[in-house]
């Protein structure tokens, strides 16, 4: 009777669907891009000092006033992404958080000048000058960018377990990716191209990278 149903009613599978990458490739990939936000924010801040100093110098108050919106931004990128991932955290999510930090970088290589300049014209003294710039150039790219790390925690604690030694792995993987990004680009890079070609450079990688993650359709 059994067989006779089977015959009738034969058992249809369902058709496949896309093809994704395995759970390995996945984790390996979500570790890639944290290690490329953390090179980002690095490179991006070393730029910034750097396209500050014509209009305000280099001088400490400069670099404090870089290095406090870094900071500031990157503190608040941090409760962002946390609130992000209380959600159902996805590969395709982050790769978005990526993505999105990109797009709004743009300004920095399309209107850098002009922001530049209305920032010297209506701000005289040059040590809120240098914030004001940093704040209208950079805040919201690195307020983004800060959301990466925690995104990233809670999508592999949710793969692998052991909440502790993930967050560890993922702030060593970040800081090497500042680290890198320090190095490469005041060591080597500004010394042989110019600072929007070094950016439109590093805003290839970030789309590509994330792109590839718009691609992974399973959660990590």
């Amino acid at each position: 009777m059994l067989a006779t149903v089977a015959v009738l009613h034969p058992f249809h599978a369902p058709a496949p669907g896309p093809v994704t990458a395995s759970a390995p490739l996945r984790t390996a990939f979500v570790y890639l891009l944290a290690g490329w936000s953390g090179y980002f924010v690095m490179a991006l801040e070393l730029l910034g000092g750097r396209a500050l100093g014509p209009y305000f110098g280099t001088g400490i108050y400069v670099w404090g006033a870089i290095i406090t919106l870094f900071m500031l931004s990157l503190s608040i990128g941090y409760l962002i992404g946390g609130a992000l991932s209380a959600g159902e955290p996805t590969v395709r999510k982050l790769a978005l958080i990526l993505l999105a930090a990109t797009l709004t970088a743009l300004p920095a290589v399309l209107a850098a000048t002009p922001i530049l300049d209305a920032v010297f014209d209506h701000v005289p003294d040059p040590r809120y000058g240098a914030l004001a710039a940093s704040l209208a150039l950079y805040f919201v790219p690195i307020t983004v960018s800060g959301a990466v790390s925690p995104y990233a925690i809670r999508l592999l604690v949710d793969a692998l377990g052991t909440s502790g030694r993930v967050a560890g792995k993922v702030f060593f993987v970040s800081t090497l990716g500042s680290t890198l990004g320090t190095l490469l680009t005041s060591f080597y890079l500004v010394l042989v191209f110019e600072i929007d070609q070094i950016l439109v450079g590093m805003m290839a990688i970030s789309t590509a990278i994330g792109l590839a993650g718009l691609a992974m359709r399973h959660r990590a």
